[in-house]
């Protein structure tokens, strides 16, 4: 591990893995919010990971009357 990221290589070239403080960071939402297991959450491909995240922030902005405020909770900055 360097810099948080994981190096792997294929075909003699390195190729970085996914940056584990942000696996934690996505687990960690995703824990929080829908109480889901970690086992669940650690074996799902990145981008239903993402996914996930994505839409508890949705839900939360919705839920908050937020749509024009930031959410701390929203967890890539989107709108």
């Amino acid at each position: 591990m360097r810099g948080g990221h994981r190096f792997f290589v294929r075909s003699g070239k390195p190729l970085t893995g996914y940056p584990v403080e942000k696996l934690y960071e996505e687990a960690g939402f995703i824990a929080y919010y829908f109480h889901w297991p970690h086992d669940d959450i650690m074996n799902m491909e990145h981008r239903e990971r993402r996914r996930w995240c994505e839409e508890i922030s949705r839900i939360n902005r919705r839920l908050n009357d937020d749509e024009d405020k930031v959410n701390v909770f929203d967890v890539f900055k989107k709108r």
